[in-house]
Parts: structure tokens; sequence; C-alpha cells
């Protein structure tokens, strides 16, 4: 007896948003393997390389969507460079400055707060230009949307913070809302861009909340950050010896991921309102 065979038609597709799932499994994972191996993020490794790879795929999304906006080649050209070159200094800047200690935390700060002037500064030069260029708008416009949302899955390597807190090397009063905040802003972005790229409006709601949730995470874990390590703005003494949040790799995240990753809030909070469903 053969079993008779069903059409395609009536077995229902999964869900889109199932597909992403096998990415929890995987981040618990790779958590339990820092923590494990702890050299992975203290050699600094971890932290370049996702970064670089962020870095490229930024440049490769940017290079995408000038080739679907309505401009010469001349004007691709010159708007990829204008925004790459900057955002390639900025990373080498940052970079170097972290290595050759910078950015160190002491007891007796320096005249000028150099953390706070690396997270928030770029943020107030970079946010005006990118919301107010024109061309970027164009840019915008014929980019589809989960690109700006999708690329911020790097926000789970912050779970660097769940393992130092493991470690004993991180007070719970900064590393779980930072870390924990981190990883679901990371994988939250996976669910969003799909949901996002249904076209519906609950997939515009979607994307919307995370992009509020991603940037109330770094609301969350800047303050936190400034109120509990030692210097001007240190509100909170932990009870435990940390690492020196201004070292190196550890200062990489706020002196360029997070700046670089507001700035990425911002575009895509432009490209879903110029976007809204009716």
């Amino acid at each position: 007896m053969t079993t008779p065979a069903v059409s395609a038609g009536i077995v229902p597709p999964s869900p889109a948003w199932r597909s992403p799932l096998w990415l929890f499994p995987l981040t618990l994972l790779w958590i339990a393997l820092i923590y494990w191996l702890p050299i992975i993020p203290n050699s600094g490794f971890q932290t370049t390389a996702h970064q670089l790879t962020a870095h490229a795929l930024i440049a490769l999304g940017l290079w995408r969507g000038l080739e679907r906006a309505d401009l010469t080649p001349g004007q691709r050209r010159a708007t990829w460079l204008a925004v790459t070159i900057p955002y390639t200094l900025w990373f080498a800047l940052a970079w170097s400055a972290a290595t050759h200690g910078a950015f160190r935390l002491s007891a007796t700060p320096p005249p000028v707060p150099l953390l706070p002037l690396a997270i928030f500064l770029p943020v107030i030069i970079g946010a005006p230009l990118l919301l107010l260029s024109k061309r970027v708008g164009q840019v915008l416009d014929a980019m589809p949307a989960a690109w700006l949302i999708a690329i911020q899955f790097y926000r789970v390597f912050g779970s660097w913070a769940l393992a130092a807190w493991l470690h004993g090397e991180l007070p719970a009063v900064f590393a779980l809302p930072a870390g924990t905040g981190d990883v679901l802003t990371g994988l939250f972005a996976v669910l969003a861009a799909v949901a996002v790229a249904s076209g519906t409006a609950r997939g515009w709601r979607t994307a919307l909340a995370w992009n509020i949730f991603g940037l109330a995470d770094f609301a969350v874990a800047v303050s936190l950050g400034l109120i509990t390590a030692p210097g001007r703005f240190q509100l909170i003494v932990p009870h435990m010896a940390s690492i020196n949040a201004g070292a190196y790799p550890y200062v990489l995240t706020p002196a360029f991921v997070v700046p670089g990753s507001i700035l990425l809030h911002a575009l895509s909070l432009r490209q879903l309102l110029r976007r809204r469903p009716s």
C-alpha cells in the first residue's frame, strides 16, 4: 500500500520567524565557550574580528544601496567614499587609542574625560550629518529596511560582559543589564529584520520597537558604566574589584561599537519613519 502524495500547496509553510531561532542555542554555546576560554575576549580578537566584519558589511550594503538609488556613477562613488573613509579612519583612531591605553581609567582622571568624549562626540557630529543629508535619504529609500537591522546581530558579542561576571571580573550591577541587553538586542535584530521584510504594519512596528529597545540598552549600559567605573562620574562603588573598562580590548565597546551602533539605530529609525504604513 502506497502513501498518497500530498500536494505542496496543502502543507502550510513554516513561519519565517522560525528560521533564525537556531541562533539562540548558538549564542548560548558562544557564551559557554568564552566562559571556558576567557582568552578569546581578553585577546581582543573577538571585538576586532566582529567589528571588521560589520565594517565590511556596512561598506558593501552602502554600495548596494547606492546602486539601487537614482544616482550617477560619480555620485555613487563620491557618496560611498564620503561615508566609508571617515568611518574607517574613526575605527583606526579608536583602535589605536585603545591599544595605547588612552582611555584607561584611573583614580585621577585627566582634565578631558576621553572615554565619554569618544562615546558622545561621534554621535553629536555624525547624527546631524547623516540624518539631514539628502543623498543619504535617497540611499535609505532605496535600501531594504531589514539590512540596517539585521547587521546589528553583532550585538550578541556583548555577552563578554556576562562571561566576565561569571568569572568574578565584573560587578553584577553593570554586567547583567549590559550583557543581557546586548544579547537580546542582537538576537531580536534577526527576528525584527525578518518581520520588517514582510512589509506588514506589524513588521514595521516590530522594527520600530526593536530600535527603541536597542537604544534603551545603550542608555542603561553607558549610564551604569559611567557611575560604577572609577573616575569623576562614579556614584556606585562595587563590592568587588573589576577589570579596567578603559583598557583594551574592552574599551572598544564603548569607544567605537556603542556610538557606531547608535548611528545605525538613527539611520534605521529615519528609514522606518519615511516608510510609515498608512
